[in-house]
């Protein structure tokens, strides 16, 4: 009888774990993520650059939303429910989340259309890129990648919530410095992402 290249965990006395279902807690809280997209972005062009009431919601709901990506990522861990739906689902949300309101952002004009281009060729790149290589297993997040996502975060919220009408035009310049941040991060992590990947790839050959 062939033994399985990797059996399931043991629990007391012996019997294997069950593995988490991919319906659980965490991998809800990722989809109702993704779910909220559509709705900030129509709140963020509804409001069509006037920093009125759904300005500040449709800020506030990107804000709730990003933020479940520790919430979930941390009830995951605690719980022993990481799963490969998971992991796939939870960076696809980050990237819509993302992506709809760098879009949304340059609609409007406020946001050069170059920076959302870089951004989205980044993401949608690496997206594809796990897609293909599922068979192999499903690539995490890097460190490097999870700082990125971070950074991107707080530029997209300080451009979102129009802290303007209440500090005054300099916080522009903050919006820019962050911006930059996130724009530099992510091309230096998208290159080595694809450069870690490339050598796990010729060590598997080897």
């Amino acid at each position: 009888m062939s033994v399985p290249d990797n059996p399931p965990p043991a629990a007391a006395g012996g019997q294997p774990l069950r593995a988490p279902s991919n319906w659980n807690l965490p991998n809800i809280i990722t989809v109702v993520r993704i779910l909220l997209a559509p709705l900030f972005v129509w709140m963020l062009l509804a409001d069509d650059g006037k920093d009125g009431w759904l300005r500040w919601a449709a800020a506030a709901l990107f804000i709730l939303a990003i933020a479940t990506d520790g919430v979930d990522g941390a009830i995951a861990r605690r719980r022993n429910l990481v799963t490969e739906l998971g992991k796939l689902l939870d960076p696809i949300a980050d990237k819509v989340l993302t992506g709809g309101a760098l879009i949304a952002l340059s609609i409007l004009g406020e946001l050069p259309w170059w920076v959302t281009i870089v951004i989205l060729v980044r993401e949608v790149g690496i997206t594809i890129y796990r897609f293909v290589v599922i068979r192999q297993g499903v690539i995490a997040a890097s460190r490097g990648g999870k700082i990125k996502t971070i950074v991107q975060s707080v530029a997209i919220s300080f451009a979102l919530v129009p802290l303007w009408t209440v500090f005054g035009d300099w916080i522009y310049w903050v919006n820019g410095i962050l911006m930059t941040a996130a724009v530099i991060l992510t091309v230096v992590t998208g290159i080595d992402y694809l450069w870690q990947a490339w050598k796990g790839r010729k060590a598997r050959r080897a």
